[in-house]
């Protein structure tokens, strides 16, 4: 009996493992199904939307990974437009400057 209860402890917590495990991997799929939008889908301005068609930023993906003063650099991109862009990243979840694996954005690229 003894032996049961303290087997039943390794027991549940690898099921609670298994369950955390489950959520992480739903949370990476939400967040490469967000990624590989199109950042027309954003409903940005179409002053934005010019200023990352010019600079052939595509998905969100190629956005997200832009740090503030490289999406400064781009022309006619000001601080108007960044502003629109980090609150509407901001409202998903997601900003500028972020890092992913190599492979996380390969599978996204795929998609």
């Amino acid at each position: 009996l003894i032996l049961k209860e303290y087997l039943n402890i390794f027991i549940t917590q690898e099921g609670e493992i298994e369950i955390k495990d489950d959520k992480i991997d739903e949370e990476q799929e939400k967040v490469k199904s967000m990624l590989s939008k199109s950042v027309e889908e954003l409903e940005l301005s179409v002053r934005s939307s010019n200023c990352l068609k010019n600079a052939n930023i595509k998905s969100i993906a190629d956005l997200v990974t832009k740090s503030e003063v490289d999406m400064l650099k781009y022309r006619n991109f000001g601080r108007k437009s960044l502003n629109e862009i980090k609150e509407v990243l901001s409202e998903m979840g997601l900003g500028l400057g972020m890092k992913f694996d190599k492979e996380v954005l390969k599978e996204v690229k795929k998609k």
